[in-house]
């Protein structure tokens, strides 16, 4: 999602196929051996497979929201924090969300360990309406996807818990436009087939 997020906000306009994982098409094969998801193919060949790579490169490109340029901090404290969560964070949050997968994980603890970690999001957000100062950034916009995963794995849960600015923060990231840009369902891409026109609002350039 949060490479979308970045395509989008940046009006970077490609042809966007959506793929099973579990019937993995010859062209994510032939275009990525890794065969995960995203990836971005560039005109000239290049390969991007992570969605933090993605979200740069679209951002370098054209940054109208100012993502790479907080407030307070700057893109490298960005990154810092968006480690944090793509790694301890996200590690706890699929021990929680997938406890099949890791039967062998201690649960209750990976819950404690993603607790800790939201509630430093909650203390940044105590006197600033975003991570990193007064307007979303690329910490926001890297790191909601994950909490919103994690909310949702018990909603009743989440919505107890004493974090009021990581709540609303959340609940504004999900009811803005970007969001729901981003998140129309699409069929299953086929081999052969032309992908569909994203961001949706725009063209695809001419051939």
């Amino acid at each position: 999602m949060r490479a979308r997020l970045a395509l989008a906000v940046s009006g970077q306009v490609c042809e966007l196929r959506e793929v099973v994982l579990r019937a993995k098409p010859q062209g994510l094969l032939q275009a990525s051996p890794k065969a995960t998801v995203p990836v971005l193919v560039l005109p000239d060949g290049t390969v991007l497979e992570q969605s933090l790579d993605i979200m740069r490169w679209a951002l370098a490109h054209n940054d109208p929201a100012g993502w790479l340029s907080p407030s307070q901090g700057d893109e490298a404290a960005m990154l810092a924090l968006i480690a944090e969560c793509d790694g301890p964070f996200k590690q706890a949050l699929d021990r929680c969300k997938y406890p099949s997968r890791y039967p062998d994980a201690d649960g209750a603890l990976a819950r404690v360990q993603a607790v800790e970690w939201l509630q430093g999001l909650e203390a940044r957000l105590v006197d600033q309406p975003f991570l990193f100062g007064n307007h979303a950034a690329l910490a926001d916009m890297a790191i909601a996807p994950f909490v919103r995963q994690f909310a949702g794995i018990d909603a009743d849960w989440w919505g107890a818990q004493p974090w009021p600015k990581l709540q609303a923060w959340l609940a504004q990231w999900q009811a803005g436009a970007l969001f729901e840009s981003v998140m129309p369902k699409l069929d299953a891409w086929v081999d052969g087939t032309v992908g569909v026109r994203f961001p949706f609002q725009h063209p695809l350039p001419a051939a």
